[in-house]
């Protein structure tokens, strides 16, 4: 017990030494300024006096006198913005403690049990971490207007009154829903026990000029200025980086220190419990990182936000231990108080992060509308998984009729009046004039080079709408092109058949427009007023959004990954429409398909061999098998 505390008391001294040396840097750097007009004024001073006469002295005076001023100057301007600039804050969901009483309470006796200052607030995160955030700049204790809080149980409502020095304790809100009390308490064990060197006045002003001047570089660096602000800015950003960068190892050596100390300070709390809480901490990590890729990404890209997006996780980890054989030890934990009943209104809150993990994942508005709406998960299913395959077997079809496919083109097709997956599978099989490869068809605009198209046969229900729902216009003519040009085919389509290449490249056109149209959309519209909702008062955030999403989680999908979802979708439609299949909700895997309540796997491998070899035998069989008759018309959007 006294060994921690040493190790503690060192890594104290440690970080307060090194945080000396940041404030003696920003001594230098007041003392460089100052010392050209100390200079000046003594050699001003030395007129009346009767010292430092001559044609050299006044040459100097008057050389260096200006030179002072303008130094001074600049110091003026590189203190004022370092103290006006505004820090960057983590975007959370604010709990006032009236929201969560329990979960206050069980922090302020962790932080009487380890001896150090309450945290003067708490949010939540959709992530799974946890730390401490200075918000003690002016800027971050404003709470939002009182017109965006919406009649909730207090949820992302920032509280009126805060300490002036304590900071405020973040926690993932996966946490709370995954761990029980017990273990929630130890993990935030060594992170309560940060306030006690933050609270340390070397390291609290160390901490704030540093801040200060990494806000003061990321001000300098916009863009959105006249050409002399943006001159001047450049200047004053050059000598705020010079700073940064000369504390930067000090600083960072500080945070080990206070990182260390916290850590050996929180020894005395729950050690045993702590060990088995971190093995809950990385499983909690690896169900949120499925559900969000897997799961919340569908719904986001369909404009759905899952509005329960921590209760998911449960459930995600609920049956990733059943399928590791894990149940027995699991159920029995489970027995235990989740955190989560530390909250008044847990449903508010989740709604509330939910949306945020939108908004940082993937973008959108800060509340509800007609293309950005919750989506429960009861009705994620018919909500979200039919539409995303109707709307992809939607797309699949009008990039069939711009490359002049016709309906029902093979000798086992009737040609029905109706979009089939027998289409689909005829043109990615059967030999014929290989397509344009052109992934941009608009951009020619010979009227010569255009071949004509038959008349859709597949027109989407909604009026030619796109996924989006806004009216999509008339695909374009396909221009000739040159089968064997393989610069317009990308690097993950090597390997496919031709038709399969063309039909991927115009698909990615395709979904790269609906983009650009959902994202100019979204930008219109972003300042219109929103239907308030719990989770829309929650992110009445003093964060700057401008650039959502801030943490995209995934790259954009390659030609062939959308192929492959699109060719999977068609299959999906045929399977509800033809066989009476319905869509259902994997919680590790995302949408998934069901055969008389049975979960279908082994449809990707079939798909996969019919767009790199062009043979549709495996998957043919499979539809035998199943029952699914692929000439029959289904169902679009």
């Amino acid at each position: 017990m006294s060994g921690g505390g040493m190790s503690s008391e060192a890594g104290v001294r440690t970080a307060r030494s090194r945080a000396l040396a940041v404030l003696r840097l920003r001594g230098r750097a007041l003392a460089v300024a100052l010392l050209p007009a100390a200079v000046a004024v003594i050699l001003l001073v030395g007129v009346p006096t009767g010292h430092f006469t001559g044609t050299g002295w006044d040459i100097a005076r008057w050389t260096l006198t200006p030179l002072a001023a303008l130094v001074l100057l600049t110091a003026a301007g590189v203190a004022l913005v370092v103290a006006r600039a505004r820090p960057a804050m983590s975007p959370t969901v604010a709990i006032a403690e009236e929201a969560a009483p329990d979960l206050y309470r069980m922090v302020r006796d962790l932080a009487d049990r380890l001896a150090v200052p309450v945290p003067s607030a708490i949010a939540l995160t959709p992530d799974c971490d946890s730390w401490l955030e200075d918000r003690t700049h002016p800027a971050h204790g404003r709470p939002p207007p009182a017109e965006e809080h919406g009649d909730i149980a207090d949820a992302g409502r920032y509280p009126r009154r805060r300490a002036v020095a304590a900071p405020v304790l973040v926690i993932g809100s996966p946490f709370l829903w995954w761990m029980r009390v017990g273990e929630l308490r130890a993990v935030l064990a060594p992170v309560v026990a940060g306030t006690g060197p933050s609270a340390h006045p070397d390291i609290a002003a160390a901490r704030r000029f540093v801040r200060g001047l990494d806000a003061a570089v990321a001000v300098t660096s916009e863009h959105r200025r006249g050409p002399v602000f943006r001159t001047v800015f450049a200047g004053l950003g050059w000598i705020a980086r010079v700073l940064l960068r000369s504390c930067r190892v000090h600083a960072a050596e500080m945070e080990r220190g206070v990182a260390a100390a916290a850590a050996e300070r929180a020894q005395a709390v729950d050690y045993g419990l702590r060990i088995v809480a971190q093995e809950q901490v990385g499983l909690a990590y690896a169900g949120w990182d499925r559900l969000l890729t897997r799961v919340a990404l569908p719904a986001w890209r369909m404009g759905r936000w899952p509005s329960r997006l921590n209760a998911g996780v449960v459930a995600a980890l609920t049956e990733l231990s059943r399928r590791d054989r894990l149940a027995e030890g699991f159920a029995s934990r489970l027995g235990e108080r989740p955190a989560c009943d530390l909250l008044e209104e847990p449903g508010t809150v989740d709604e509330a992060t939910s949306l945020l993990a939108a908004r940082l994942f993937h973008g959108g508005p800060a509340g509800s509308g007609p293309d950005w709406s919750p989506v429960h998960w009861g009705d994620y299913p018919e909500e979200v998984v039919d539409r995303k395959w109707r709307t992809d077997a939607a797309r699949l079809h009008r990039v069939l009729d711009t490359l002049g496919v016709r309906p029902g083109a093979g000798a086992e097709s009737p040609g029905p009046d109706g979009p089939t997956l027998s289409r689909v599978l005829d043109h990615l099989t059967h030999p014929g004039p290989e397509p344009d490869l052109d992934p941009h068809p608009d951009s020619h605009s010979d009227p010569d080079s255009r071949a004509e198209r038959p008349p859709s046969t597949s027109p989407p229900a909604d009026g030619g709408r796109g996924a989006d729902g806004e009216r999509e216009a008339a695909p374009a003519p396909v221009s000739g092109a040159d089968p064997d040009d393989e610069d317009l085919v990308g690097e993950d389509l090597v390997g496919t058949t031709p038709r399969s290449a063309a039909l991927a490249a115009r698909i990615s056109a395709e979904v790269a427009r609906e983009g650009a149209a959902a994202t100019a959309r979204a930008a219109s519209t972003a300042s219109a007023p929103t239907a308030p909702t719990a989770a829309s008062a929650g992110l009445a955030s003093p964060w700057d959004d401008r650039a959502l999403p801030l943490l995209p989680l995934q790259p954009p999908r390659t030609g062939r990954e959308l192929l492959a979802d699109h060719i999977t979708a068609m299959v999906c439609c045929a399977a509800m429409d033809t066989l009476g299949a319905t869509p259902g909700l994997d919680w590790l895997d995302g949408p998934t398909l069901l055969v008389g309540g049975v979960r279908v796997t082994d449809l990707p491998a079939q798909v996969m061999m019919l767009i790199e070899d062009g043979d549709p035998t495996a998957l043919r069989l499979w539809l035998a098998r199943q029952g699914i008759r692929p000439e029959k018309p289904v169902r679009l959007v």
